[in-house]
């Protein structure tokens, strides 16, 4: 299992971003999927997951401010940022379970990461 994420880049506090994170390859099926970040120097912690039936998860440093979504048809999970603040700055993972065969134990994948950067 591949992933491809995008939508990283730099914006001004305040502003808004939406990452993108595509899985690819042999897919049987896939579970949990979300994004982590990674400030630098710190350790990476989770932002927000979704269930396959859509129930979602965040972190308390940013709910009411990002919103977690997925495509199940397009293997996709995203990640609405917005009112963006300097300390959402690190860099961005996305994680999925999956499962690639029937009967398969579900692993977990990592995406290369993307960076946000947010400017006061």
């Amino acid at each position: 299992v591949q992933l491809q994420a995008s939508g990283g880049g730099l914006v001004q506090a305040g502003g808004s971003l939406r990452l993108s994170c595509a899985a690819s390859g042999y897919i049987f099926r896939l579970n949990d999927m979300g994004w982590y970040r990674q400030a630098p120097g710190k350790q990476r912690n989770l932002v927000a997951s979704i269930t396959s039936v859509g129930r979602s998860n965040y972190a308390d440093s940013v709910k009411g401010r990002f919103t977690i979504s997925r495509d199940n048809n397009k293997n996709t999970v995203y990640l609405q940022m917005n009112s963006l603040k300097p300390e959402d700055t690190a860099v961005y993972y996305c994680n999925v379970e999956a499962q690639t065969s029937l009967g398969s134990r579900a692993t977990n994948y990592w995406g290369k990461g993307t960076l946000v950067t947010v400017s006061s």
